[in-house]
């Protein structure tokens, strides 16, 4: 698995799926798909940037976020 990490010590966050998305909307899914969470338990670091920080408000309830260690 691979990690998309920001050039240049840009600052990230680091975003794990909790939540299934069985029964959820379609909108919700796709917004996991986009954050590159298919997965229960996945893990991604993403660059944090207004756009991240929408998409996880969307599915807070699906994800836990951390500051990448």
């Amino acid at each position: 698995m691979t990690e998309t990490v920001k050039d240049a010590g840009g600052k990230t966050v680091k975003v794990t799926q909790i939540g299934s998305p069985i029964g959820r909307e379609a909108y919700q899914r796709d917004t996991l798909k986009g954050l590159g969470l298919n997965k229960l338990h996945r893990s991604r670091v993403l660059e944090d940037t207004p756009a991240v920080r929408g998409m996880i408000r969307t599915v807070q309830h699906l994800v836990k976020v951390d500051d990448p260690t």
